[in-house]
């Protein structure tokens, strides 16, 4: 008997259960992925917001620093801007009071000397000055003396100077003789019509500090004429006055 050849097809029965049972390991395994996922993506999240708000906000603090240093530089060049300009200015009218100081000297020596409608005037102790000479102890002193023009006479004299100052907290006066004027010890002389200048170099000692300088014009057959300035005066030279003349104060 012939044997008979193995069937092309087997028919087995479908397993519907176990396909079942795969398809929902594959949607757990596919919603664990997602919530793996999701979980992740939120850890990530939450990592990166904090530091991308902290950059954000240390972009803006620096750029307000950035801001406020300009402004600080801004300020800065406007203040040394105005410091120079200030002291310009003050410079300015430093010079200004200084001429109109100036000024102010010539025309009261000038209205002195012509006179105007004023009476006739006697001798007047018109500038005081004095320089210290560098290096000594020295100053150079100068004086100017006029008297009216309408006087029209000639007039001769001498002017006797003296300086009062301190010496260890003790007033002291250091007459002509004392103050080093050997060459005319009997004081300086002076002849003139209208006005002279007067010029000597006088020496102080080095324990005295000067405060008032006291200034006596004697004329030949005349009274006597004084004045008293102040010695930071006389350092100026600022004691034309075409009121009257006033005496330093002590």
């Amino acid at each position: 008997m012939a044997s008979r050849p193995p069937p092309r097809f087997v028919v087995r029965s479908h397993d519907a259960t176990g396909q079942r049972r795969l398809w929902l390991w594959l949607g757990l395994a596919w919603l664990g992925s997602l919530l793996l996922t999701g979980l992740i993506t939120g850890l990530l999240v939450r990592r990166a917001t904090p530091a991308a708000s902290e950059h954000r906000q240390l972009v803006a603090l620096s750029e307000q620093n950035d801001d406020l240093k300009q402004q600080v530089s801004n300020l800065q060049r406007s203040a040394q801007v105005t410091e120079i300009a200030t002291k310009a200015l003050r410079g300015t009218l430093a010079e200004r009071e200084e001429e109109i100081s100036g000024l102010r000297a010539d025309l009261g020596f000038y209205a002195r000397l012509v006179g105007g409608d004023a009476q006739r005037e006697g001798l007047k102790v018109q500038e005081v000055k004095v320089q210290p000479v560098a290096g000594t102890h020295g100053w150079n002193l100068t004086l100017s003396i006029t008297q009216n023009a309408k006087r029209g006479e000639e007039i001769t004299g001498k002017v006797l100077v003296s300086v009062e100052g301190l010496r260890a907290d003790k007033v002291v006066q250091l007459d002509w003789p004392a103050l080093g004027a050997t060459v005319q010890k009997d004081g300086l002389p002076f002849r003139f019509k209208y006005f002279e200048q007067l010029n000597a170099t006088i020496v102080l000692p080095a324990d005295v500090r000067p405060t008032r300088m006291h200034i006596t014009v004697q004329p030949v057959g005349d009274e006597a004429v004084s004045r008293t300035v102040a010695w930071n005066d006389a350092l100026t030279g600022n004691i034309t006055t075409t009121q009257g003349d006033h005496d330093a104060q002590p």
